[in-house]
This record gives C-alpha cells, sequence and structure tokens, in this order.
C-alpha cells in the first residue's frame, strides 16, 4: 500500500500529531525535542512519504552546515581527485558541500562566489583563476565568512589561508632526476592560464642555474586559440620534431595533461620517449595525473598529494569556522611532490 504524500512541515506536523516548531527543532537537531516526540516523529515518518526541505531547515540555524568550493575544470580529474579528498574530510566533519565551476571563466567564477554569498554557507574553499579572477568579490567573500584558496595563489589575494604545492621543491626535484639520467631538461611550457605554471616555470629556471645549465623554455605561447594542455603539447611538439628539434632531448612539460599531448606528437613522429631506441628523447611532466600510469610509455612525473591538500584545506576552514589559532595573521601550508620514475624517463 502506497504511504500518503506530504509536501509542506505544516501538513506532516499534523499528519504526525506534533507541533510545527517541535517538527522544525527535530530536523534542526533531534536532542533538543523531548524522547517521546521523537519516538512520535519518528513513527510518523514511517508512514508518509516526506523529504524535507534542506534549506528550510536550517534557516533559523546560526550554521548551514554549508561548506562552498570552487574549482575551475571539470574535465580534469587533477580536480576531481581533489574535490573528491574535501568532500571526504568535510562529511567526516559533518559537513556538506556545495560545488561550483568556473568553467575557466571570471565571470562565471564571480558568479560562484556570490551565489555561496547569497547562500549564507559557512565557509568556502577556492582554486581560483588566477589575475583574471574578480578580486572584489573575492575581497567581499573574505569579509563574509571563513576562506582558504587552494592549488593557485592570484597575487591579490596573498594574504589569505593557502593550501597547495610546494613547486619549487616538487619542479627541482625532477629537473635534478632528469639532468642526471639524460641531457639537461628543455622546458615545455603552457600559456598563462595559472600561476601554478608560472611557478614550476620560475622553479625549473632557479634549479638549472643552481646545477650549472641554461634554461630553454619552449611553448610559452599559444599555437591556436584554444588549444590548451593536451593540445598545446601536442601542437607545439609535433611543430618541433617536424623541424627535427627536440627529438633526443629531455623535456620537462608544465603538467601531465600538456605531456600526455607531449606522447601524442613523438608517437606519432614515431619517437619513443624514454625507450631510447630511436634517441634520447624523454619526456616527463607535473602532477600524477591519474592516466600517467596507463599512457604509452607510462608517464614519469611528480605526484601532488591532493588527499592532504584536501584534508588540509578543510581542516584549516574548520580551524577559522571555530575561531581556532586566530592569532594568526595567515596561514600557508605547502605540501612536496613525490618523484614517480615511469618508462617515459
Amino acid at each position: 500500500m502506497a504511504k500518503p504524500k506530504i509536501h509542506t512541515m505544516e501538513e506532516l506536523a499534523e499528519a504526525i500529531g506534533v507541533s510545527r516548531p517541535t517538527l522544525s527543532r527535530y530536523f534542526q537537531d533531534p536532542t533538543k525535542v523531548s524522547k517521546s516526540s521523537v519516538a512520535r516523529i519518528v513513527d510518523g515518518l514511517e508512514r508518509v512519504e516526506y523529504t524535507p526541505n534542506f534549506f528550510a531547515t536550517r534557516m533559523n540555524r546560526k550554521t548551514t552546515g554549508l561548506i562552498g568550493v570552487i574549482i575551475p575544470y571539470l574535465n580534469d580529474l587533477f580536480f576531481t581527485l581533489l574535490l573528491e579528498a574535501i568532500e571526504t574530510a568535510a562529511l567526516r566533519a559533518g559537513y556538506t558541500v556545495i560545488t561550483q565551476c568556473s568553467h575557466a571563466d571570471p565571470a562565471i567564477e564571480k558568479r560562484a562566489a556570490e551565489t555561496f554569498l547569497s547562500m549564507n554557507v559557512d565557509g568556502a574553499i577556492v582554486a581560483p583563476l588566477g589575475d583574471n579572477s574578480d578580486m572584489d568579490v573575492y575581497a567581499r567573500l573574505n569579509a563574509r565568512l571563513p576562506f582558504v584558496l587552494m592549488d593557485s595563489r592570484p597575487k591579490a589575494l596573498r594574504d589569505v589561508d593557502f593550501i597547495g604545492s610546494d613547486h619549487r621543491q616538487s619542479t627541482g626535484a625532477i629537473t635534478e632526476y632528469l639532468c642526471r639520467v639524460g641531457p639537461p631538461p628543455v622546458f615545455l611550457a603552457m600559456p598563462r592560464v595559472n600561476f601554478n605554471a608560472l611557478e614550476r616555470e620560475a622553479a625549473y629556471i632557479e634549479k638549472m642555474h643552481e646545477l650549472g645549465h641554461e634554461p630553454q623554455i619552449v611553448g610559452a605561447r599559444l599555437y591556436h586559440e584554444h588549444d590548451h594542455f593536451e593540445a598545446h603539447g601536442l601542437a607545439v611538439l609535433d611543430d618541433m620534431f617536424a623541424r627535427g628539434q627536440l627529438i633526443e632531448s629531455s623535456i620537462l612539460c608544465a603538467n601531465d595533461r600538456v605531456a600526455i599531448g607531449a606522447l601524442r606528437a613523438a608517437s606519432q613522429h614515431g619517437l619513443e620517449p624514454g625507450a631510447q631506441r630511436k634517441g634520447g628523447l624523454r619526456i616527463a611532466g607535473h602532477d600524477d595525473y591519474p592516466l600517467c600510469p596507463f599512457t604509452t610509455p607510462s608517464l614519469t612525473t611528480v605526484a601532488q598529494n591532493v588527499t592532504a591538500i584536501g584534508q588540509t584545506a578543510v581542516d584549516r576552514l574548520l580551524e577559522k569556522l571555530r575561531a581556532e589559532n586566530i592569532s594568526e595573521n595567515q596561514v600557508i601550508r605547502l605540501m612536496d611532490g613525490i618523484l614517480k620514475i615511469r618508462e617515459s624517463a
């Protein structure tokens, strides 16, 4: 027999036989309701079909139990893993994550931040686009609620708490490794779409000078307007390999997605990175993108500690929500990268 459908709290209160305020308190916190009322409500909910309105049950709370998260891309598995780490940590702490994607568009990113303000989320964790972001909306976000940056740090937001990777350490480690096993690497850059690429480029230059080598950077400009990441790596090296350039070089890519495009270019030109049967070509990346072990050849890279970044970002946000460590002006926590040596280098 089908259960009767209940659409409103008023209808539900009447059907169960409790007052509307009692029912509201039950959905907010059952410990604030008498045991007899809890038993009556639980029994009543068994007899009807009713789903509480998530936002309505939180309207009168001091906390919504919501954490807003903004990421720049939905089609990037790095951010998928980062979001998974954040959601896992937030759920353990009793919070619900609301995710917005900026789709690499500053206007959409601004609207996402404004949405969080209008929803009165308890706090926000943001992976920003960069200097193209609307800094005014982030200033309002930072003034209104606890706010933590992760993954990338715009210059205008240097006073905001930040959790991310130590690109100086990680890029230095893989640059040093490539210098040890082959010729000093060329750095395959990417268009200036985020700060991480610029930090890694600077770290590469610093390490090359430290080791007594001359840095060489290629691919800093777009070959085609919409060629980012894989398409950019493919376009740059397809052009250079066709002209006989870099075919016996070590190539350090700004990230793994660029490196995947670089591997594709090598394959199209009959080159075998790491195998050395066609010369000394080596290709390496950065991030340990989940597909890296499954490329052909498998991609040597340096892994970001995604789980630690997500957990630490949530931990810091919870400290701010609880007003812990408020004497600290700012917290910056950088995670070391770990070399993942595979077939490509």
